[in-house]
């Protein structure tokens, strides 16, 4: 634990709930689902039909010529972005550019760019590739555009841990800070791959829901009848900061980001440990890292993508973790699964649940798993005084990142 406080003072997002984060806030805590038909020409043949998309496209915020030089990822987080710095209210002079890091990432990074450029030069030849391919397919784009976006000069780092990749760049930012090496870092993550190749890639793994008929009800955490993750994309941001760097502008603060674990499993590059003794090791290394029990811990915004064999491994692990009462949630019942993006937007709202001192709800949790042991906010938002919350994202390879939120 460091004796360096580190506070969020910023928050943005585009979600398939919202275009910002206000949107997606209101659209969780009324319960309401953003996934939909695939309705593109090229689903039709898929197993699976059905994404959660983004509710705004970049096309009607950014400028149609400058779009076409980002890949969507990339507009995506440069979106969220704006919104986090804007709502973090820097007026000029008070921070120093060189003070300044971003710590941003993506789990899959450019495909659609990539994809789409392989096609054009298949059918059309190479002279008709755009020049700006490689800035738009390479993992680092995200973070890149938004560190030019903002004249960041103390860093720009590009995270890839999977589904893990938005919690981990916000623990990277704590790090970074806690280190004394910036004073604020803009920290976050992007997705975009709703696509027919990811989309066949992981239906041919059997992970993703095929309710293509009933989209809204696809994504259904800890319930005896899920049957997989639905896809999503979207972006969120984070602004965190030193805490008496923003007390000395005045700042408003959302909440204290007091600890952080991270750890591997060893065990499989897909398969979750069923025992989740990674993701245990990770909440307890948070906790400690924070100064607190596990009895502290009032709510989880859990990882849980609605698989078969993931939901209730988490479930194992928090009761070891932390007890058997924190109240749960798994937001992504509403916004899907953002893939690399999801800790990101995760964490926003275990941020939000503290601040309004009220639990979205995990939709679609009908029939709850005879396992399933532990209180979740289920059908509808829960009001409750809130103190300390978690968030937990885990990603394929084994990664697993812990991150402990509290009341400013």
């Amino acid at each position: 634990m460091s004796n360096v406080d580190v506070v969020v003072t910023g928050l943005g997002a585009t979600t398939p709930l919202g275009g910002d984060v206000a949107s997606t806030w209101d659209a969780m805590l009324a319960g309401r689902s953003g996934v939909s038909p695939l309705t593109q020409e090229w689903a039709g043949e898929l197993p699976v039909r059905i994404a959660a998309q983004l509710k705004v496209d970049p096309s009607e915020i950014i400028d149609r010529v400058k779009l076409r030089r980002m890949d969507r990822a990339e507009a995506m987080g440069v979106i969220s972005a704006r919104e986090a710095w804007a709502d973090a209210g820097f007026a000029e002079g008070s921070y120093d550019p060189e003070r300044l890091a971003v710590s941003y990432g993506t789990g899959i990074g450019g495909v659609l760019t990539t994809l789409g450029q392989n096609e054009i030069l298949e059918k059309s030849g190479p002279r008709r590739v755009s020049p700006h391919t490689v800035p738009m397919l390479m993992p680092n784009g995200p973070a890149a555009y938004i560190g030019l976006e903002l004249g960041a000069k103390a860093g720009v780092r590009a995270m890839a841990s999977a589904c893990a990749t938005g919690a981990e760049a916000v623990a990277l930012a704590l790090d970074l800070i806690r280190l004394g090496r910036a004073d604020v870092v803009v920290a976050g993550s992007t997705e975009a791959v709703v696509h027919p190749l990811p989309i066949a890639g992981f239906a041919s793994m059997r992970a993703m829901s095929t309710r293509n008929d009933e989209p809204e009800k696809a994504s259904r955490p800890w319930d005896k009848n899920r049957d997989g993750f639905v896809l999503g994309e979207g972006a969120g941001t984070l602004v965190l900061e030193r805490a008496d760097h923003a007390a000395a502008r005045g700042a408003r603060v959302y909440a204290r980001l007091a600890g952080a674990g991270i750890t591997s499993d060893g065990f499989d590059i897909v398969q979750p440990d069923p025992e989740c003794n990674g993701g245990i090791r990770a909440m307890k290394m948070a906790i400690r890292d924070a100064g607190l029990t596990g009895a502290d811990i009032q709510h989880v915004n859990a990882h849980a993508t609605s698989t078969p064999v993931g939901d209730m491994g988490e479930i194992k692990g928090i009761r070891e973790a932390i007890g058997s009462h924190p109240i749960l949630t798994s937001t992504k019942s509403m916004s899907g699964h953002l893939l690399g993006a999801a800790g990101a937007l995760e964490s926003i709202a275990t941020i939000l649940a503290l601040r309004d001192g009220v639990i979205p709800p995990t939709i679609n949790l009908d029939e709850p798993d005879d396992r399933l042991d532990l209180e979740v906010a289920a059908h509808k938002a829960r009001s409750v005084e809130l103190r300390v919350a978690m968030n937990n994202s885990f990603g394929f390879g084994g990664h697993n990142v812990a991150l402990i939120f509290t009341q400013p």
